[in-house]
């Protein structure tokens, strides 16, 4: 999963973003509004966890001060653009939290927060947006559990490294659906992380020597799927 952080705190952002990424998501971070605004119209995100009280960080907002986090929410939402956001913010009025829903939050968290209320909280908006009522995916014999990040196939425990849950989650989530190597690495790595060039074969080839290598079909020169092997 591929998140965009948008956080002017230093301190808050670094330690999300090392608290995030252990948990299979590739974390980008900016600070501004200018930079979030470029960030968003340029790239493709899972999700988006989005502070209010945002510097401007670029030409055009300095003159409005009213812009901060909720106007970018408004933006993205009135263009149509319905990435997932959670709102993370220290505004706790209950003002506050009906704007941020009514403007086109999918959720708000008051700072400070328990991580392990974010996470779970990331991965029902995640689950919502993709139209899924079971937090546990399945596909055949094989079940993987995001909130405790255990795979299972045939009922046995298979023990996975944190970028081939990654891969496998991506794969579940669009059963039967092509990804691309390119897509995969979106959701394996963030800005400024080194891409092996064939880290994504390497972490397939792994999958299937756990899974069963009938488990994960390959267009050549295209992408990967997961095969309906267990269909039967």
């Amino acid at each position: 999963m591929r998140l965009l952080l948008v956080e002017d705190d230093r301190m808050i952002g670094e330690a999300l973003r090392a608290a995030l990424r252990p948990e299979g998501f590739a974390v980008d971070w900016v600070r501004d509004l200018a930079a979030a605004r470029a960030a968003l119209g340029t790239e493709r995100f899972d999700l988006v966890l989005l502070d209010l009280g945002l510097p401007p960080g670029g030409p055009g907002t300095a003159s409005d001060p009213s812009a901060d986090g909720l106007s970018l929410l408004g933006e993205l939402r009135q263009r149509s653009d319905t990435t997932p956001v959670i709102v993370l913010t220290a505004r706790d009025g209950p003002g506050d939290r009906v704007r941020g829903l009514d403007t086109g939050a999918d959720d708000y968290l008051v700072k400070p927060f328990e991580f392990d209320e974010l996470t779970a909280r990331i991965r029902a908006v995640l689950r919502r947006h993709g139209g899924r009522a079971q937090p546990v995916l399945r596909h055949g014999a094989i079940v993987l559990d995001p909130a405790t990040r255990q795979v299972q196939v045939a009922g046995e425990p298979v023990l996975l490294s944190a970028r081939e849950f990654a891969v496998l989650e991506a794969l579940m989530q669009r059963p039967g659906a092509l990804l691309s190597r390119a897509q995969l690495e979106d959701k394996l790595y963030g800005w400024g992380e080194e891409i092996e060039s064939n880290a994504v074969s390497v972490y397939v080839h792994q999958l299937r020597r756990k899974l069963g290598a009938e488990r994960i079909g390959t267009v050549r020169g295209v992408g990967y799927f997961l095969t309906p092997v267990d269909a039967a």
